[in-house]
């Protein structure tokens, strides 16, 4: 898989991003890394969705040329996006928008990887919760939905849903037991433990900051943990606020053996903390995974989940803000210029 060489942006090519200095500017910069991508209206939506569908053709080649059990993980990895969609339709429909308004927001070329595309136009079709409830009883989804809108009825609060489906997808990681060999099996697990783990501290976080009953939050933690572990994620739980969460990461990361390099060289940034901890979770990752030359068969499987981590972390993290940084910066002087 020689094309997946050249697609993922080193750190000269992240820091230059944030100095930018225009949105033409900046898609013009990145064009290299997401081959064609073709911006009109320079949209924050318009921009989100062309680098999304950049990636997911890029999921979609990498599996072409993958065995069936990197499709099969590479298959529940997408799940993700699948979730977001049913999220999307069902916001949609609370909001009465029409199939048409629905769509918009859906991402179709996922549910064609998944093999899904009828379900999801199927779900499309429905008008109401009760509908898509009954719709999803006997699929996976069964649980969450039910869970999540009886608490919408109850309170007029979508969280409770997003949540559960969100736990949703990451305990279909954990518990898939994938046929890899040793090698590749401890890849795939460590990727999946990073990301449990960025998971409940975000949920965690989120809780903290909103104010969000503990009782509620402790159903979404997922029981899998790389560095953490129980109780000390049930000490997190506990705690009065997002400062107090700060604080108490901050020591317990300086005192982590593996982490403590990684942490001094990035630190934590208090207005960023998910972006943060992505950071310093993710090179921990290759650094544990660095791949001698010559191991052709765990370069292959290394690649692609560089692909999958890397490509993810800079459009949500570095490409999307900068693109808000310069949209806002755009809006600022258009309005200097009309006042």
């Amino acid at each position: 898989m020689s094309f997946l060489k050249l697609l993922v942006m080193d750190d000269v090519y992240l820091q230059k991003i944030k100095e930018i200095g225009s949105l033409e500017e900046l898609i013009e910069f990145i064009s290299p890394f997401y081959p064609n991508i073709d911006i009109k209206e320079y949209t924050l939506d318009e921009i989100e969705t062309a680098l999304f569908d950049k990636y997911f053709r890029l999921i979609g080649k990498i599996m072409i040329y993958s065995p069936q059990i990197m499709r099969s993980f590479l298959k529940d990895f997408l799940l993700k996006y699948e979730v977001n969609n049913i999220k999307q339709i069902i916001l949609g429909t609370i909001l009465n928008q029409n199939i048409k308004e629905k769509s918009k927001n859906v991402n179709f070329l996922v549910e064609e990887y998944l093999e899904n595309t009828q379900f999801i136009k199927d779900l499309l079709k429905l008008s109401s919760l009760d509908e898509i409830q009954l719709f999803l009883k006997e699929s996976k989804y069964n649980k969450a939905i039910r869970e999540g809108i009886l608490y919408f009825k109850k309170n007029n609060e979508v969280y409770v849903l997003e949540s559960f489906l969100d736990q949703l997808y990451y305990k279909n990681l954990i518990e898939k037991n994938y046929s890899f060999n040793k090698r590749e099996k401890e890849m795939i697990n460590l990727f999946i433990n990073y990301k449990s783990e960025i998971y409940n501290l975000n949920v965690i976080y989120r809780g903290l900051k909103n104010k969000i009953d503990i009782k509620i939050l402790n159903q979404f933690l997922l029981d899998n943990y790389l560095f953490l572990n129980e109780n000390k994620i049930n000490y997190l739980l506990s705690l009065e606020n997002e400062a107090e969460l700060i604080q108490e990461l901050q020591r317990y990361l300086i005192k982590t053996k593996e982490l403590r390099p990684i942490f001094a060289k990035f630190g934590i940034n208090e207005k960023h903390l998910m972006i943060s901890l992505e950071n310093i979770y993710l090179t921990y990752c290759f650094k544990k995974f660095h791949i001698k030359i010559g191991d052709i068969d765990n370069i292959t499987i290394y690649k692609i989940l560089e692909i999958l981590i890397k490509k993810e972390y800079e459009i949500k993290f570095i490409i999307l803000p900068n693109v808000v940084r310069l949209s806002e910066q755009k809006y600022r002087k258009l309005k200097s210029y009309i006042e």
